[in-house]
């Protein structure tokens, strides 16, 4: 499986941690950057990883930032990525069974080293189920992405 890592400044450490623990996996890592403690914007990140989802150059990705909250906000807003916080393994591998996540987000700042590993571990051997409330459930996701993603805006302002 081919899968992208990126991360913002808060996560460079935990990513760089995550793809040598990933590299005997018999995965192909694509590493996304960020490539130093040097702020950078998460909304990049989870661009850098959707755009690989999107091209087919990539099968999953997993995208760190310190909560996990702002990337997975970020990486949710593109159509066909799926990405999911996850803090517990259940959640990693479920979240691909039942709803075909192909992104795992994690917050460096909330989990340390050995969980972030497992996590990544559970959703990498993951495969989504392919049963038939799941799929249907999917579809439904994907309505809503054809529905709302076309100029559709901010539902906010950002200067509140």
């Amino acid at each position: 499986m081919r899968i992208a890592l990126a991360a913002d400044h808060a996560g460079f450490e935990l990513k760089n941690w995550l793809l040598r623990a990933l590299e005997g996996a018999g995965h192909t890592l694509v590493d996304k950057g960020t490539y130093s403690t040097e702020p950078v914007d998460y909304p990049d990140c989870a661009q850098a990883v959707g755009e690989a989802l999107r091209g087919g150059d990539v099968d999953r990705a997993i995208l760190i930032c310190g909560s996990g909250v702002g990337a997975s906000i970020a990486v949710n807003k593109m159509p066909g990525v799926r990405g999911g916080l996850c803090h517990d393994t259940y959640s990693a591998h479920q979240g691909v069974e039942h709803d075909d996540m192909n992104v795992l987000v994690l917050g460096a700042r909330v989990i340390g080293l050995a969980l972030a590993e497992e996590l990544a571990r559970a959703f990498l051997a993951a495969r989504f189920s392919g049963e038939e409330r799941h799929k249907r459930r999917l579809s439904k996701v994907h309505a809503l992405e054809a529905r709302f993603a076309p100029g559709a805006g901010p539902l906010t302002s950002p200067e509140r």
